[in-house]
């Protein structure tokens, strides 16, 4: 059974290593002087929140996923076919932690991208590092780069962070250099670190987006090893969304008109 006494040292033991995590040196080295005081389990405290808020701030900003509707706005009886289940377990992030992928397949406009967009930000909430990327603006950026070291340190943003989103595989066409850097990318973070990607096209298909290249089958197989695959048919929000308001304006002008129509003094 603990004395008191040695519940303190343990619990003093705990702080003094709370503090070192935080690099707070100064007060690290005079812990047996300090070490007691009243103020310093909550300065320590302070510093943590400061420090967790800077981080969210700095990886909020880095992960660039963009404005996006939250989950809670989802409908889910509009896609034709989803595996709610599926989709709602994701957010417990179990893929992050097995290193495994996830793919979103569907026509456009049936909400790849919020859902994709929603789990790289509860990713950021639980502190891992994300990066999120336009297909297209990621192959550009890589085949921009000017010789094997650039581009090798390029490749680095891409392969580091914990989870990457590749935002729309499949609505451009690449040439074979694209596949081999999409490739790259997936076989470096393979087994090691998680990859979200959002497709309009079966992965059958995929010869249409990277025509010419040996590197699909491969780049695919990478891919799919140890992946949740998401199917979602449906129509488009965009054009729901579109039709709705369009019919909103519509009822508000005849409401005007109305309304003008009945304001009119009566012919004498």
């Amino acid at each position: 059974m603990k004395t008191a006494s040695s519940r303190r040292t343990s619990s003093g033991d705990a702080l003094k290593a709370r503090a070192a995590r935080l690099s707070l040196h100064g007060l690290v080295g005079r812990w047996d002087e300090l070490g007691e005081k009243d103020w310093v389990e909550g300065l320590i405290e302070i510093e943590e929140a400061e420090r967790a808020r800077r981080s969210l701030e700095r990886r909020l900003k880095t992960a660039r996923i963009g404005r996006f509707k939250p989950m809670a706005d989802f409908d889910w009886s509009f896609p034709r076919r989803v595996d709610r289940e599926l989709v709602e377990d994701l957010f417990g992030l179990g893929f992050l932690e097995e290193a495994a992928n996830v793919v979103l397949v569907g026509p456009n406009g049936v909400g790849k991208t919020t859902i994709a967009q929603n789990l790289a930000h509860e990713a950021i909430i639980r502190g891992f590092t994300v990066r999120m990327a336009l297909a297209s603006d990621m192959l550009s950026d890589l085949s921009s780069q000017d010789g094997p070291a650039a581009l090798s340190r390029r490749l680095s943003h891409y392969v580091r962070p914990a989870l990457l989103v590749v935002d729309e595989v499949g609505y451009l066409s690449y040439n074979a250099h694209h596949a081999d850097l999409l490739f790259d990318i997936v076989n470096k973070r393979n087994q090691d670190r998680s990859t979200i990607v959002t497709t309009n096209k079966a992965f059958a298909e995929w010869n249409e987006v990277f025509p010419n290249s040996t590197s699909v089958v491969a780049l695919i197989d990478r891919l799919v090893h140890r992946a949740e695959i998401v199917e979602i048919d449906g129509d488009s929000w965009r054009l729901k969304e579109a039709t709705e308001r369009t019919q909103s304006r519509r009822n508000q002008r005849r409401g005007r008109a109305k309304g003008q129509a009945g304001s009119r003094p009566a012919a004498p």
